[in-house]
């Protein structure tokens, strides 16, 4: 009976480590394939845009010059004002130009007096060379002196009226509207109209001009594009800025021409462009970014620019899911960018799956599973990271 129980007893131990020898080493599963997000490669027409560097300059710009010399008596502005054309801005002492116009005037007045004598006397030899009562020679030679009295008439009417511009000169207009700078000459100094330096500087500022500055080398690259078709221009010419504080001025401005040379020392060509100017925001001098629309690509890809990365000869490439699912490397043809996207012209075809979330650990052939990439969507992760931080602060 007791060899019967102890037979038992080892009977069921060998079973349980049987047992146990077997379900040691639970079997392997093999790994599942990383999800990633993709987006699907279509063709479509994109809008190609550059940025530029660019100044202001006034739309009109005039230096207010003394055309008579003088003392200046008084100045008829506020500097920082708007002025008008034909406002006073200064006045220079009259006086000695009010003598010249009332000698002018007395001289014309002889001058007239002198005609009607002339005039006379050679009517009266015209009359006495007839019976021979004089001899002709006297009758040539009061014509000829009434002929210089009226000669002389005019050459004091001139004089009148030339003494009579350099007195209205005594009262310097402004010569255009716009905003006058600071006086560059006080009351009491003296001016002439040969000076150097000018009294002030008055600039028109509404419209503005934009001197924008581009490669030469690629102005021809773009009219080469146009001319073979690759690019396409609507006609509309629209430009943007952006201020030195990096914020975007409100509205837009249109291109007007392009310098008909090239600036040999930079290379590049100035491209004037005329913005709207109000509200006075832009002033003569200032940096600006100017963005220009160059023309409409018909068929261009776009590739998100966190989908791609360089290889170790510096190219740019991306992975596609292909065949069976699996990572592909492309190489990428690309020349620019288009906000946050590659515009891309070779290395991808219409209808690649181009991975762009989860890129970063796979290796070209890892097997993935693919869905279409949301750019709102948040990264795996965050929202339980964001909860861990507000719990923590709490």
């Amino acid at each position: 009976m007791l060899s019967n129980r102890l037979m038992r007893g080892v009977l069921v131990s060998s079973a349980l480590l049987a047992l146990t020898a077997c379900g040691g080493k639970p079997q392997q599963q093999a790994p599942q394939a990383p999800t990633v997000g993709y987006v699907v490669v279509r063709e479509q027409p994109v809008t190609l845009t550059t940025e530029l560097p660019g100044r202001t300059t006034a739309f009109e710009t005039s230096e207010v010059r003394p055309q008579v010399n003088g003392l200046v008596l008084e100045r008829l502005f506020v500097e920082g004002d708007v002025v008008h054309k034909g406002q006073p801005l200064y006045r220079i002492d009259p006086a000695p130009y009010e003598a010249q116009v009332a000698s002018a005037r007395a001289a014309l007045t002889r001058a007239r007096s002198s005609i009607a004598s002339s005039a006379a006397l050679a009517r009266r030899y015209g009359e006495l060379v007839k019976i021979n009562a004089i001899a002709r020679q006297d009758y040539e030679n009061a014509q000829t002196t009434a002929a210089q009295a009226q000669a002389d008439v005019s050459a004091q009417q001139a004089a009148l009226r030339t003494a009579q511009i350099d007195l209205a000169r005594t009262t310097i207009r402004a010569p255009i509207t716009g905003r006058i700078g600071r006086s560059l000459f006080t009351t009491g100094a003296l001016v002439s109209a040969s000076q150097a330096n000018a009294l002030a500087t008055i600039q028109r500022i509404d419209p503005v001009y934009v001197d924008i500055q581009e490669s030469s080398a690629d102005l021809l690259k773009l009219r080469q594009q146009i001319l073979s078709g690759q690019l396409t221009r609507d006609g509309n010419a629209h430009v943007k800025l952006k201020l030195e504080d990096g914020s975007d001025y409100g509205a837009q401005g249109t291109l007007r021409f392009a310098d008909v040379t090239v600036d040999p020392t930079t290379g590049s060509q100035v491209i004037r462009a005329l913005f709207p100017n109000p509200n006075g925001l832009l002033l003569p001098g200032m940096f600006v970014r100017a963005s220009l629309v160059e023309g409409t690509q018909a068929k261009a890809m776009l590739v998100p620019q966190r989908a791609v990365s360089r290889d170790e000869k510096g190219q740019p490439t991306v992975l596609v899911i292909g065949a069976g699912n699996k990572a592909e490397p492309r190489v990428l043809v690309s020349n620019r960018t288009d906000g946050d996207n590659w515009i891309v012209t070779g290395g991808l075809k219409p209808g690649d799956k181009v991975i762009v979330e989860g890129a970063m650990l796979l290796r070209p052939g890892a097997a993935v599973q693919g869905k279409p990439w949301d750019p709102n969507a948040k990264p795996a992760g965050a929202q339980p990271q964001a909860d861990a931080a507000k719990t923590q602060a709490k």
